[in-house]
């Protein structure tokens, strides 16, 4: 297990490349945790990628 990100059983990671996806992780990341109300998040990771077309943004949640 990685210490940064706490002691953790499971991760749950959310991407998007498009501009519109992108603006909707927000919604699907709270929408997940509304769904699984019993989990402890215990760490976050968010990353950006780039080329020179494409935009990737991602968000990983660490939880026990």
């Amino acid at each position: 297990m990685v210490e940064e990100y706490g002691d953790y059983t499971g991760l749950k990671v959310f991407s998007a490349t498009k501009a519109r996806d992108r603006d909707d992780l927000g919604n699907k990341v709270t929408k997940w945790l509304r769904d699984h109300k019993r989990i402890t998040i215990t760490g976050t990771c968010i990353r950006q990628s780039s080329d020179s077309e494409f935009h990737c943004l991602s968000i990983i949640l660490f939880y026990k």
